[in-house]
């Protein structure tokens, strides 16, 4: 998250912003790839309602992950609900799930502890590169480009348990390639995180269902699986 985190801030500072813009987007949107995303649009002369439509679509899978976490937090209340919501990021998400799979139950610590690592050095790491991500000459040199596909790779093996998850990231990666390389990156992210869950959705088999054990609800447990490691791709 910092080594991204970096790269972001300069790429912020490249574009036109000033510090405290760079700040609030990652302190108010606190999505990596729509940050991304949006300061190339912004950079690229493109309009609001165009740099909004486009984040909204790379941030909707959050609707999805949200919804896979919601019957863990079942009982919860509202206010904690919504904060919780605030730090729900691609790697919280997999942390989280992983370990509440784990225990078989909720833990509010666990979450915090995935919600910590995620959005306090994705902050700090963003005013570090605002102000010194200069100094990195060519950051591809250093291998930094590849820290949020490398991140993700890893999160999505380590929530694979059957074979939908296995169809659905391999669906998601092939979805995304494909289509990012004739459309753009931004559209094969898109195009990667809705196709690849539908075609594991569509694929025979089983798997974990890792319900909550404390009467966290009903819920499709392979259907939520199945989202699991193709949305997280970058």
């Amino acid at each position: 998250m910092a080594a991204f985190g970096i790269v972001y801030g300069l790429a912020a500072r490249q574009a036109g912003f000033s510090a405290v813009e760079a700040l609030a987007m990652s302190v108010i949107v606190l999505a990596g790839a729509s940050q991304f995303a949006a300061v190339g649009l912004v950079a690229g002369g493109a309009s609001w309602p165009a740099i909004v439509l486009l984040t909204f679509f790379l941030n909707a899978r959050h609707i999805l992950y949200s919804a896979s976490l919601a019957p863990w937090f079942q009982g919860r209340s509202r206010s904690e609900r919504l904060a919780s919501a605030y730090c729900l990021a691609d790697e919280t998400f997999a942390l989280s799930l992983a370990h509440f799979r784990r225990l078989g139950r909720f833990d509010r610590r666990g979450y915090w502890m995935a919600g910590g690592f995620v959005v306090v050095p994705w902050i700090a790491s963003t005013g570090v590169g605002f102000t010194a991500g200069q100094l990195i000459p060519d950051p591809t040199r250093l291998g930094i480009d590849v820290v949020f596909p490398a991140a993700m790779a890893g999160l999505a093996v380590g929530l694979i348990s059957g074979r939908r998850e296995v169809v659905a990231a391999l669906a998601g990666v092939l979805l995304g390639i494909g289509v990012g390389l004739v459309l753009g990156p931004t559209v094969g992210i898109v195009a990667g995180g809705l196709g690849g869950p539908l075609v594991g959705l569509a694929a025979p088999g089983a798997s974990d269902d890792g319900r909550p054990s404390d009467g966290g609800g009903e819920r499709d447990a392979e259907a939520e699986a199945a989202t699991v490691p193709a949305l997280g791709l970058p």
